[in-house]
């Protein structure tokens, strides 16, 4: 994309509420307890055992949600040292992401977890698939149905980051997870950066911030874990440019969902990538909507089956 201004887009992103937004719930683990809450899993070593994460990360990542106002905390069968961790009711509006997160994990993930087999909308009383819908008109929309707006965000500017150091390719934290690469913070902006138009290595580094050596690695493994497809450029054999696969194009509800709660619910402030809907020509708000009824799909209407194990 030769008009593609980098500076821009570096700016845009880094001052994105995607980005805000991953620097507090992106870590490699968080989400993974964050599903686990909304499929009903409430105490410590139900998480522990499930997971298999550490204890003190998990330990760790429990107290942070509750200090972000997403868990709160109840005694457990009348024991004052136990504890049992609940949903809050900002921790609820998570749930249009955690419906895109599970459609991405169905298909292509291999989360430790346990995910439900189906999903039942009872209000209708079908089975049904999540699908990505606009807010304003009420139709379904894919990648390819928005067009991007950038206009970076000063007050989100101001802000001081909570990773100023490189991203590492080996946690700190605890053992890595059984499967394969890890959606994290850095793989959803690898891919938004790519969706904007970044599509070279030096073009990447710089709109992100990487350094060269670490930059690779991850491009490697998105490559080798069928997140990014790397090929000669035409244009110039010298250089490989990168574009999106099936995976990493599924990931875009994943992604605008979560950009818009940290939008509304956490930081009340626009993000500086801004999507609107092609068809209507409004700006494009996510939903998350039955793909029998067609209507938003609200936590206390939905009924999910495990499989049976």
């Amino acid at each position: 994309m030769p008009d593609l201004d980098l500076d821009l887009t570096r700016d845009a992103l880094a001052t994105s509420t995607l980005d805000h937004g991953l620097q507090l719930l992106g870590e490699r683990w968080t989400m993974a307890v964050v599903l686990g809450a909304f499929l009903g899993v409430r105490r410590f070593d139900e998480w522990q055992s499930r997971l298999g994460i550490p204890r003190h990360t998990l330990a760790q990542r429990l107290r942070s949600l509750t200090e972000l106002g997403l868990l709160r905390q109840r005694p457990y069968q009348q024991r004052p040292l136990r504890h049992a961790y609940h949903l809050t009711t900002k921790g609820m509006t998570l749930y249009p992401h955690v419906l895109m997160m599970w459609v991405w994990e169905r298909r292509w993930g291999r989360r430790a977890l346990d995910l439900p087999e189906r999903l039942v909308h009872t209000r209708c009383g079908h089975a049904f698939a999540p699908a990505l819908a606009c807010e304003a008109c009420g139709e379904k929309a894919g990648i390819g149905d928005l067009r991007f707006t950038l206009a970076p965000n000063t007050a989100l500017q101001g802000r001081p980051s909570v990773r100023s150091r490189a991203p590492r390719l080996a946690a700190s934290d605890g053992a890595e997870p059984s499967h394969g690469l890890t959606v994290d913070r850095w793989v959803l902006l690898i891919v938004s950066a790519v969706l904007l138009g970044c599509h070279h290595f030096d073009a990447l580094s710089h709109v992100l911030g990487i350094g060269s050596s670490v930059l690779s690695r991850r491009l490697a493994n998105m490559v080798d874990a069928g997140l990014l497809l790397c090929q000669t450029d035409l244009a110039d054999g010298r250089r490989k440019i990168y574009r999106l696969t099936p995976a990493s194009r599924d990931l875009f509800g994943y992604i605008l969902c979560f950009a818009a709660w940290a939008s509304r619910h956490h930081f009340g402030e626009p993000s500086s990538i801004r999507p609107t809907h092609r068809a209507c020509g409004r700006p494009f708000r996510p939903q998350v909507v039955c793909s029998h009824c067609r209507a938003p799909l609200l936590a206390h209407e939905v009924r999910f089956e495990m499989a049976p194990q």
